[in-house]
């Protein structure tokens, strides 16, 4: 017999009619690798976005990713449609950097990438894989949601939509995932992005929502656009839901391959170690200035801690007044939260202390050190924070320090006021250490309100502007005498005073040495954290 043509026919007429298996499977295999390339190409090209199995080879290493279940809904009968290629989705085994890693890859151009029946148990397998080898999973979606038409099949039952989210928190911790959305992540699918360590939003094509602009519109008046309800700057910047932007889908997954070189692939290994690279620049006292009501980029002093273009920040335009990420010190991956005077003082809200414990928890739970720099004048006051439940969000944030086993040193850069010395892992949290810079101060609140608290009614009694001033002056010095950094020094409350140039190389020791410390916290099920 000839050998079959591109249908998988006998092409001498021998036959006729029957195919070659080997050729029928080669025939649908290539058409569900080919997805509705054909018909969407120009869409794709359009919305400045790349193929699903390009994506796919952007991620992983040449050669590696090997597929699971390429043939759903391959149509087996003349009456079954040919349109639900992999019905939508693309699941697999590859590698990042020589390290294993499951994916899933929605492909828009069948049916903008909406979940089906098959749809959800590729993605639960995946899952299932996942927890069964303790390999991270890396989610590359632009999806549309769940096809109405298939709700039974997909939305209700023990292996529906329900058990993607299910394992995904049975994951959160063991293993890292990381979120890439390039498009839509609609209604139930948002909640893929929501249970991920990182979610990277290309702008201008990725948007979160659970009811969509016309859905709002209809069930409470509220008219819209998609940007304002859940586009990537929205959730980058308001929401917090979005981690960090992406100018494209090359930039989002080369954030993703980034990410994934700080953290272990499992919770029960330690993170990788690299070659030390020197900082960026000297550590210098003259990057912070002397009057602690004068502004800096605390991105300067990072520049100066850590090895050269080796941070990692995550959430840059959410709550900027504090800073998390990660970066290597002497070519060992550690986290950093640091507050940023350069924005509201480094003054500590509701969003800045959430952003703080994810991240804390994240850091533990890969087992990745913790390096607080603290300039904080406390957590906000007044009628509007206390509204948005300033304190619950705190006591949040100071769990999340309680609760990190990794090893922890806090550094008093400038200032360490109230609450917040207790949020930036202070003495009483365990850390490794807490290492004072030679001007920094640790009190209950700084000597302006320090002195306005106790005084108020007899600064007010007098009447000479210059007496009292010179009164306010006099208590101050008594104030700054009392909490003076020799004193703490001298009465224990602080471990060491370093110079600046000295800080890169004392923490670099010191985390050395307590890479062994005993992680156990307590014994219980799990807390009960304020929310």
């Amino acid at each position: 017999m000839a050998p079959p043509d591109a249908d998988g026919v006998a092409a001498d007429g021998e036959g006729d009619g029957v195919q070659d298996p080997a050729a029928r499977f080669a025939a649908a295999s290539g058409r569900a690798r080919r997805g509705n390339l054909d018909a969407g190409a120009e869409k794709l090209a359009a919305q400045g976005k790349l193929f699903v199995r390009d994506r796919i080879a952007l991620l992983c290493d040449p050669g590696t990713f090997v597929e699971d279940q390429l043939l759903a809904n391959a149509p087996y009968r003349d009456d079954m449609s040919p349109d639900l290629p992999a019905d939508g989705v693309v699941t697999g085994v590859g590698e990042i950097d020589g390290r294993p890693v499951a994916v899933m890859a929605n492909d828009p151009t069948v049916k903008a990438g909406s979940w089906g029946a098959r749809t959800v148990e590729k993605i639960v397998r995946l899952t299932e894989t996942a927890l069964r080898d303790e390999i991270p999973v890396v989610w590359l979606v632009d999806s549309a949601g769940a096809r109405i038409t298939d709700q039974v099949e997909l939305f209700p039952g023990r292996r529906g939509a329900g058990r993607i989210f299910y394992n995904q928190v049975r994951l959160s911790g063991k293993v890292p995932q990381v979120c890439c959305l390039f498009g839509p992540s609609a209604a139930g699918g948002a909640y893929i992005p929501s249970f991920c360590d990182l979610v990277v939003m290309v702008e201008g094509n990725a948007s979160m929502y659970l009811g969509s602009p016309r859905m709002a519109e209809m069930v409470i008046g509220e008219i819209v656009s998609l940007e304002e309800m859940g586009g990537a700057r929205m959730h980058a910047t308001v929401s917090g839901c979005g981690d960090n932007l992406a100018v494209d889908d090359e930039d989002a997954i080369h954030q993703a391959r980034a990410y994934l070189t700080y953290l272990p692939s499992r919770w029960s290994e330690d993170p990788p170690e690299y070659h030390a690279v020197p900082p960026a620049r000297p550590l210098t006292a003259d990057i912070v200035p002397a009057e602690e009501a004068q502004g800096y980029d605390v991105h300067d002093v990072l520049d100066g801690l850590l090895d050269a273009e080796s941070f990692f920040e995550i959430k840059p335009l959410f709550a900027p007044e504090l800073v998390v990420g990660f970066g290597l010190l002497e070519g060992r991956p550690v986290g950093i939260v640091a507050n940023n005077p350069m924005h509201k003082g480094g003054v500590l809200f509701t969003d800045s202390a959430d952003k703080a414990a994810r991240f804390i928890w994240l850091a533990d739970a890969f087992g990745v050190p913790l390096i607080f720099l603290a300039d904080v004048p406390g957590f906000m006051i007044g009628s509007q924070v206390e509204r948005e439940g300033i304190i619950r969000h705190g006591a949040k944030m100071i769990t999340a320090v309680c609760e990190a086993t990794v090893p922890k040193v806090s550094v008093i850069v400038r200032k360490a006021y109230g609450a917040g010395l207790y949020a930036m892992s202070g003495p009483a949290f365990e850390p490794v250490a807490t290492i004072a810079l030679p001007t920094a101060k640790i009190a209950v609140m700084g000597p302006e309100a320090a002195v306005n608290a106790v005084f108020a009614n007899k600064i007010a009694a007098i009447d000479d502007e210059a007496e009292r001033a010179a009164f306010v002056e006099e208590q101050r010095e008594i104030y700054e005498t009392d909490v003076d950094l020799l004193r703490l020094a001298s009465e224990l409350v602080i471990d060491a005073v370093v110079e600046w140039e000295d800080l890169r190389s004392d923490i670099a020791r010191r985390l050395q040495r307590a890479a062994g410390k005993d992680r156990t916290f307590s014994v219980r099920r799990h807390g009960v954290p304020p929310v």
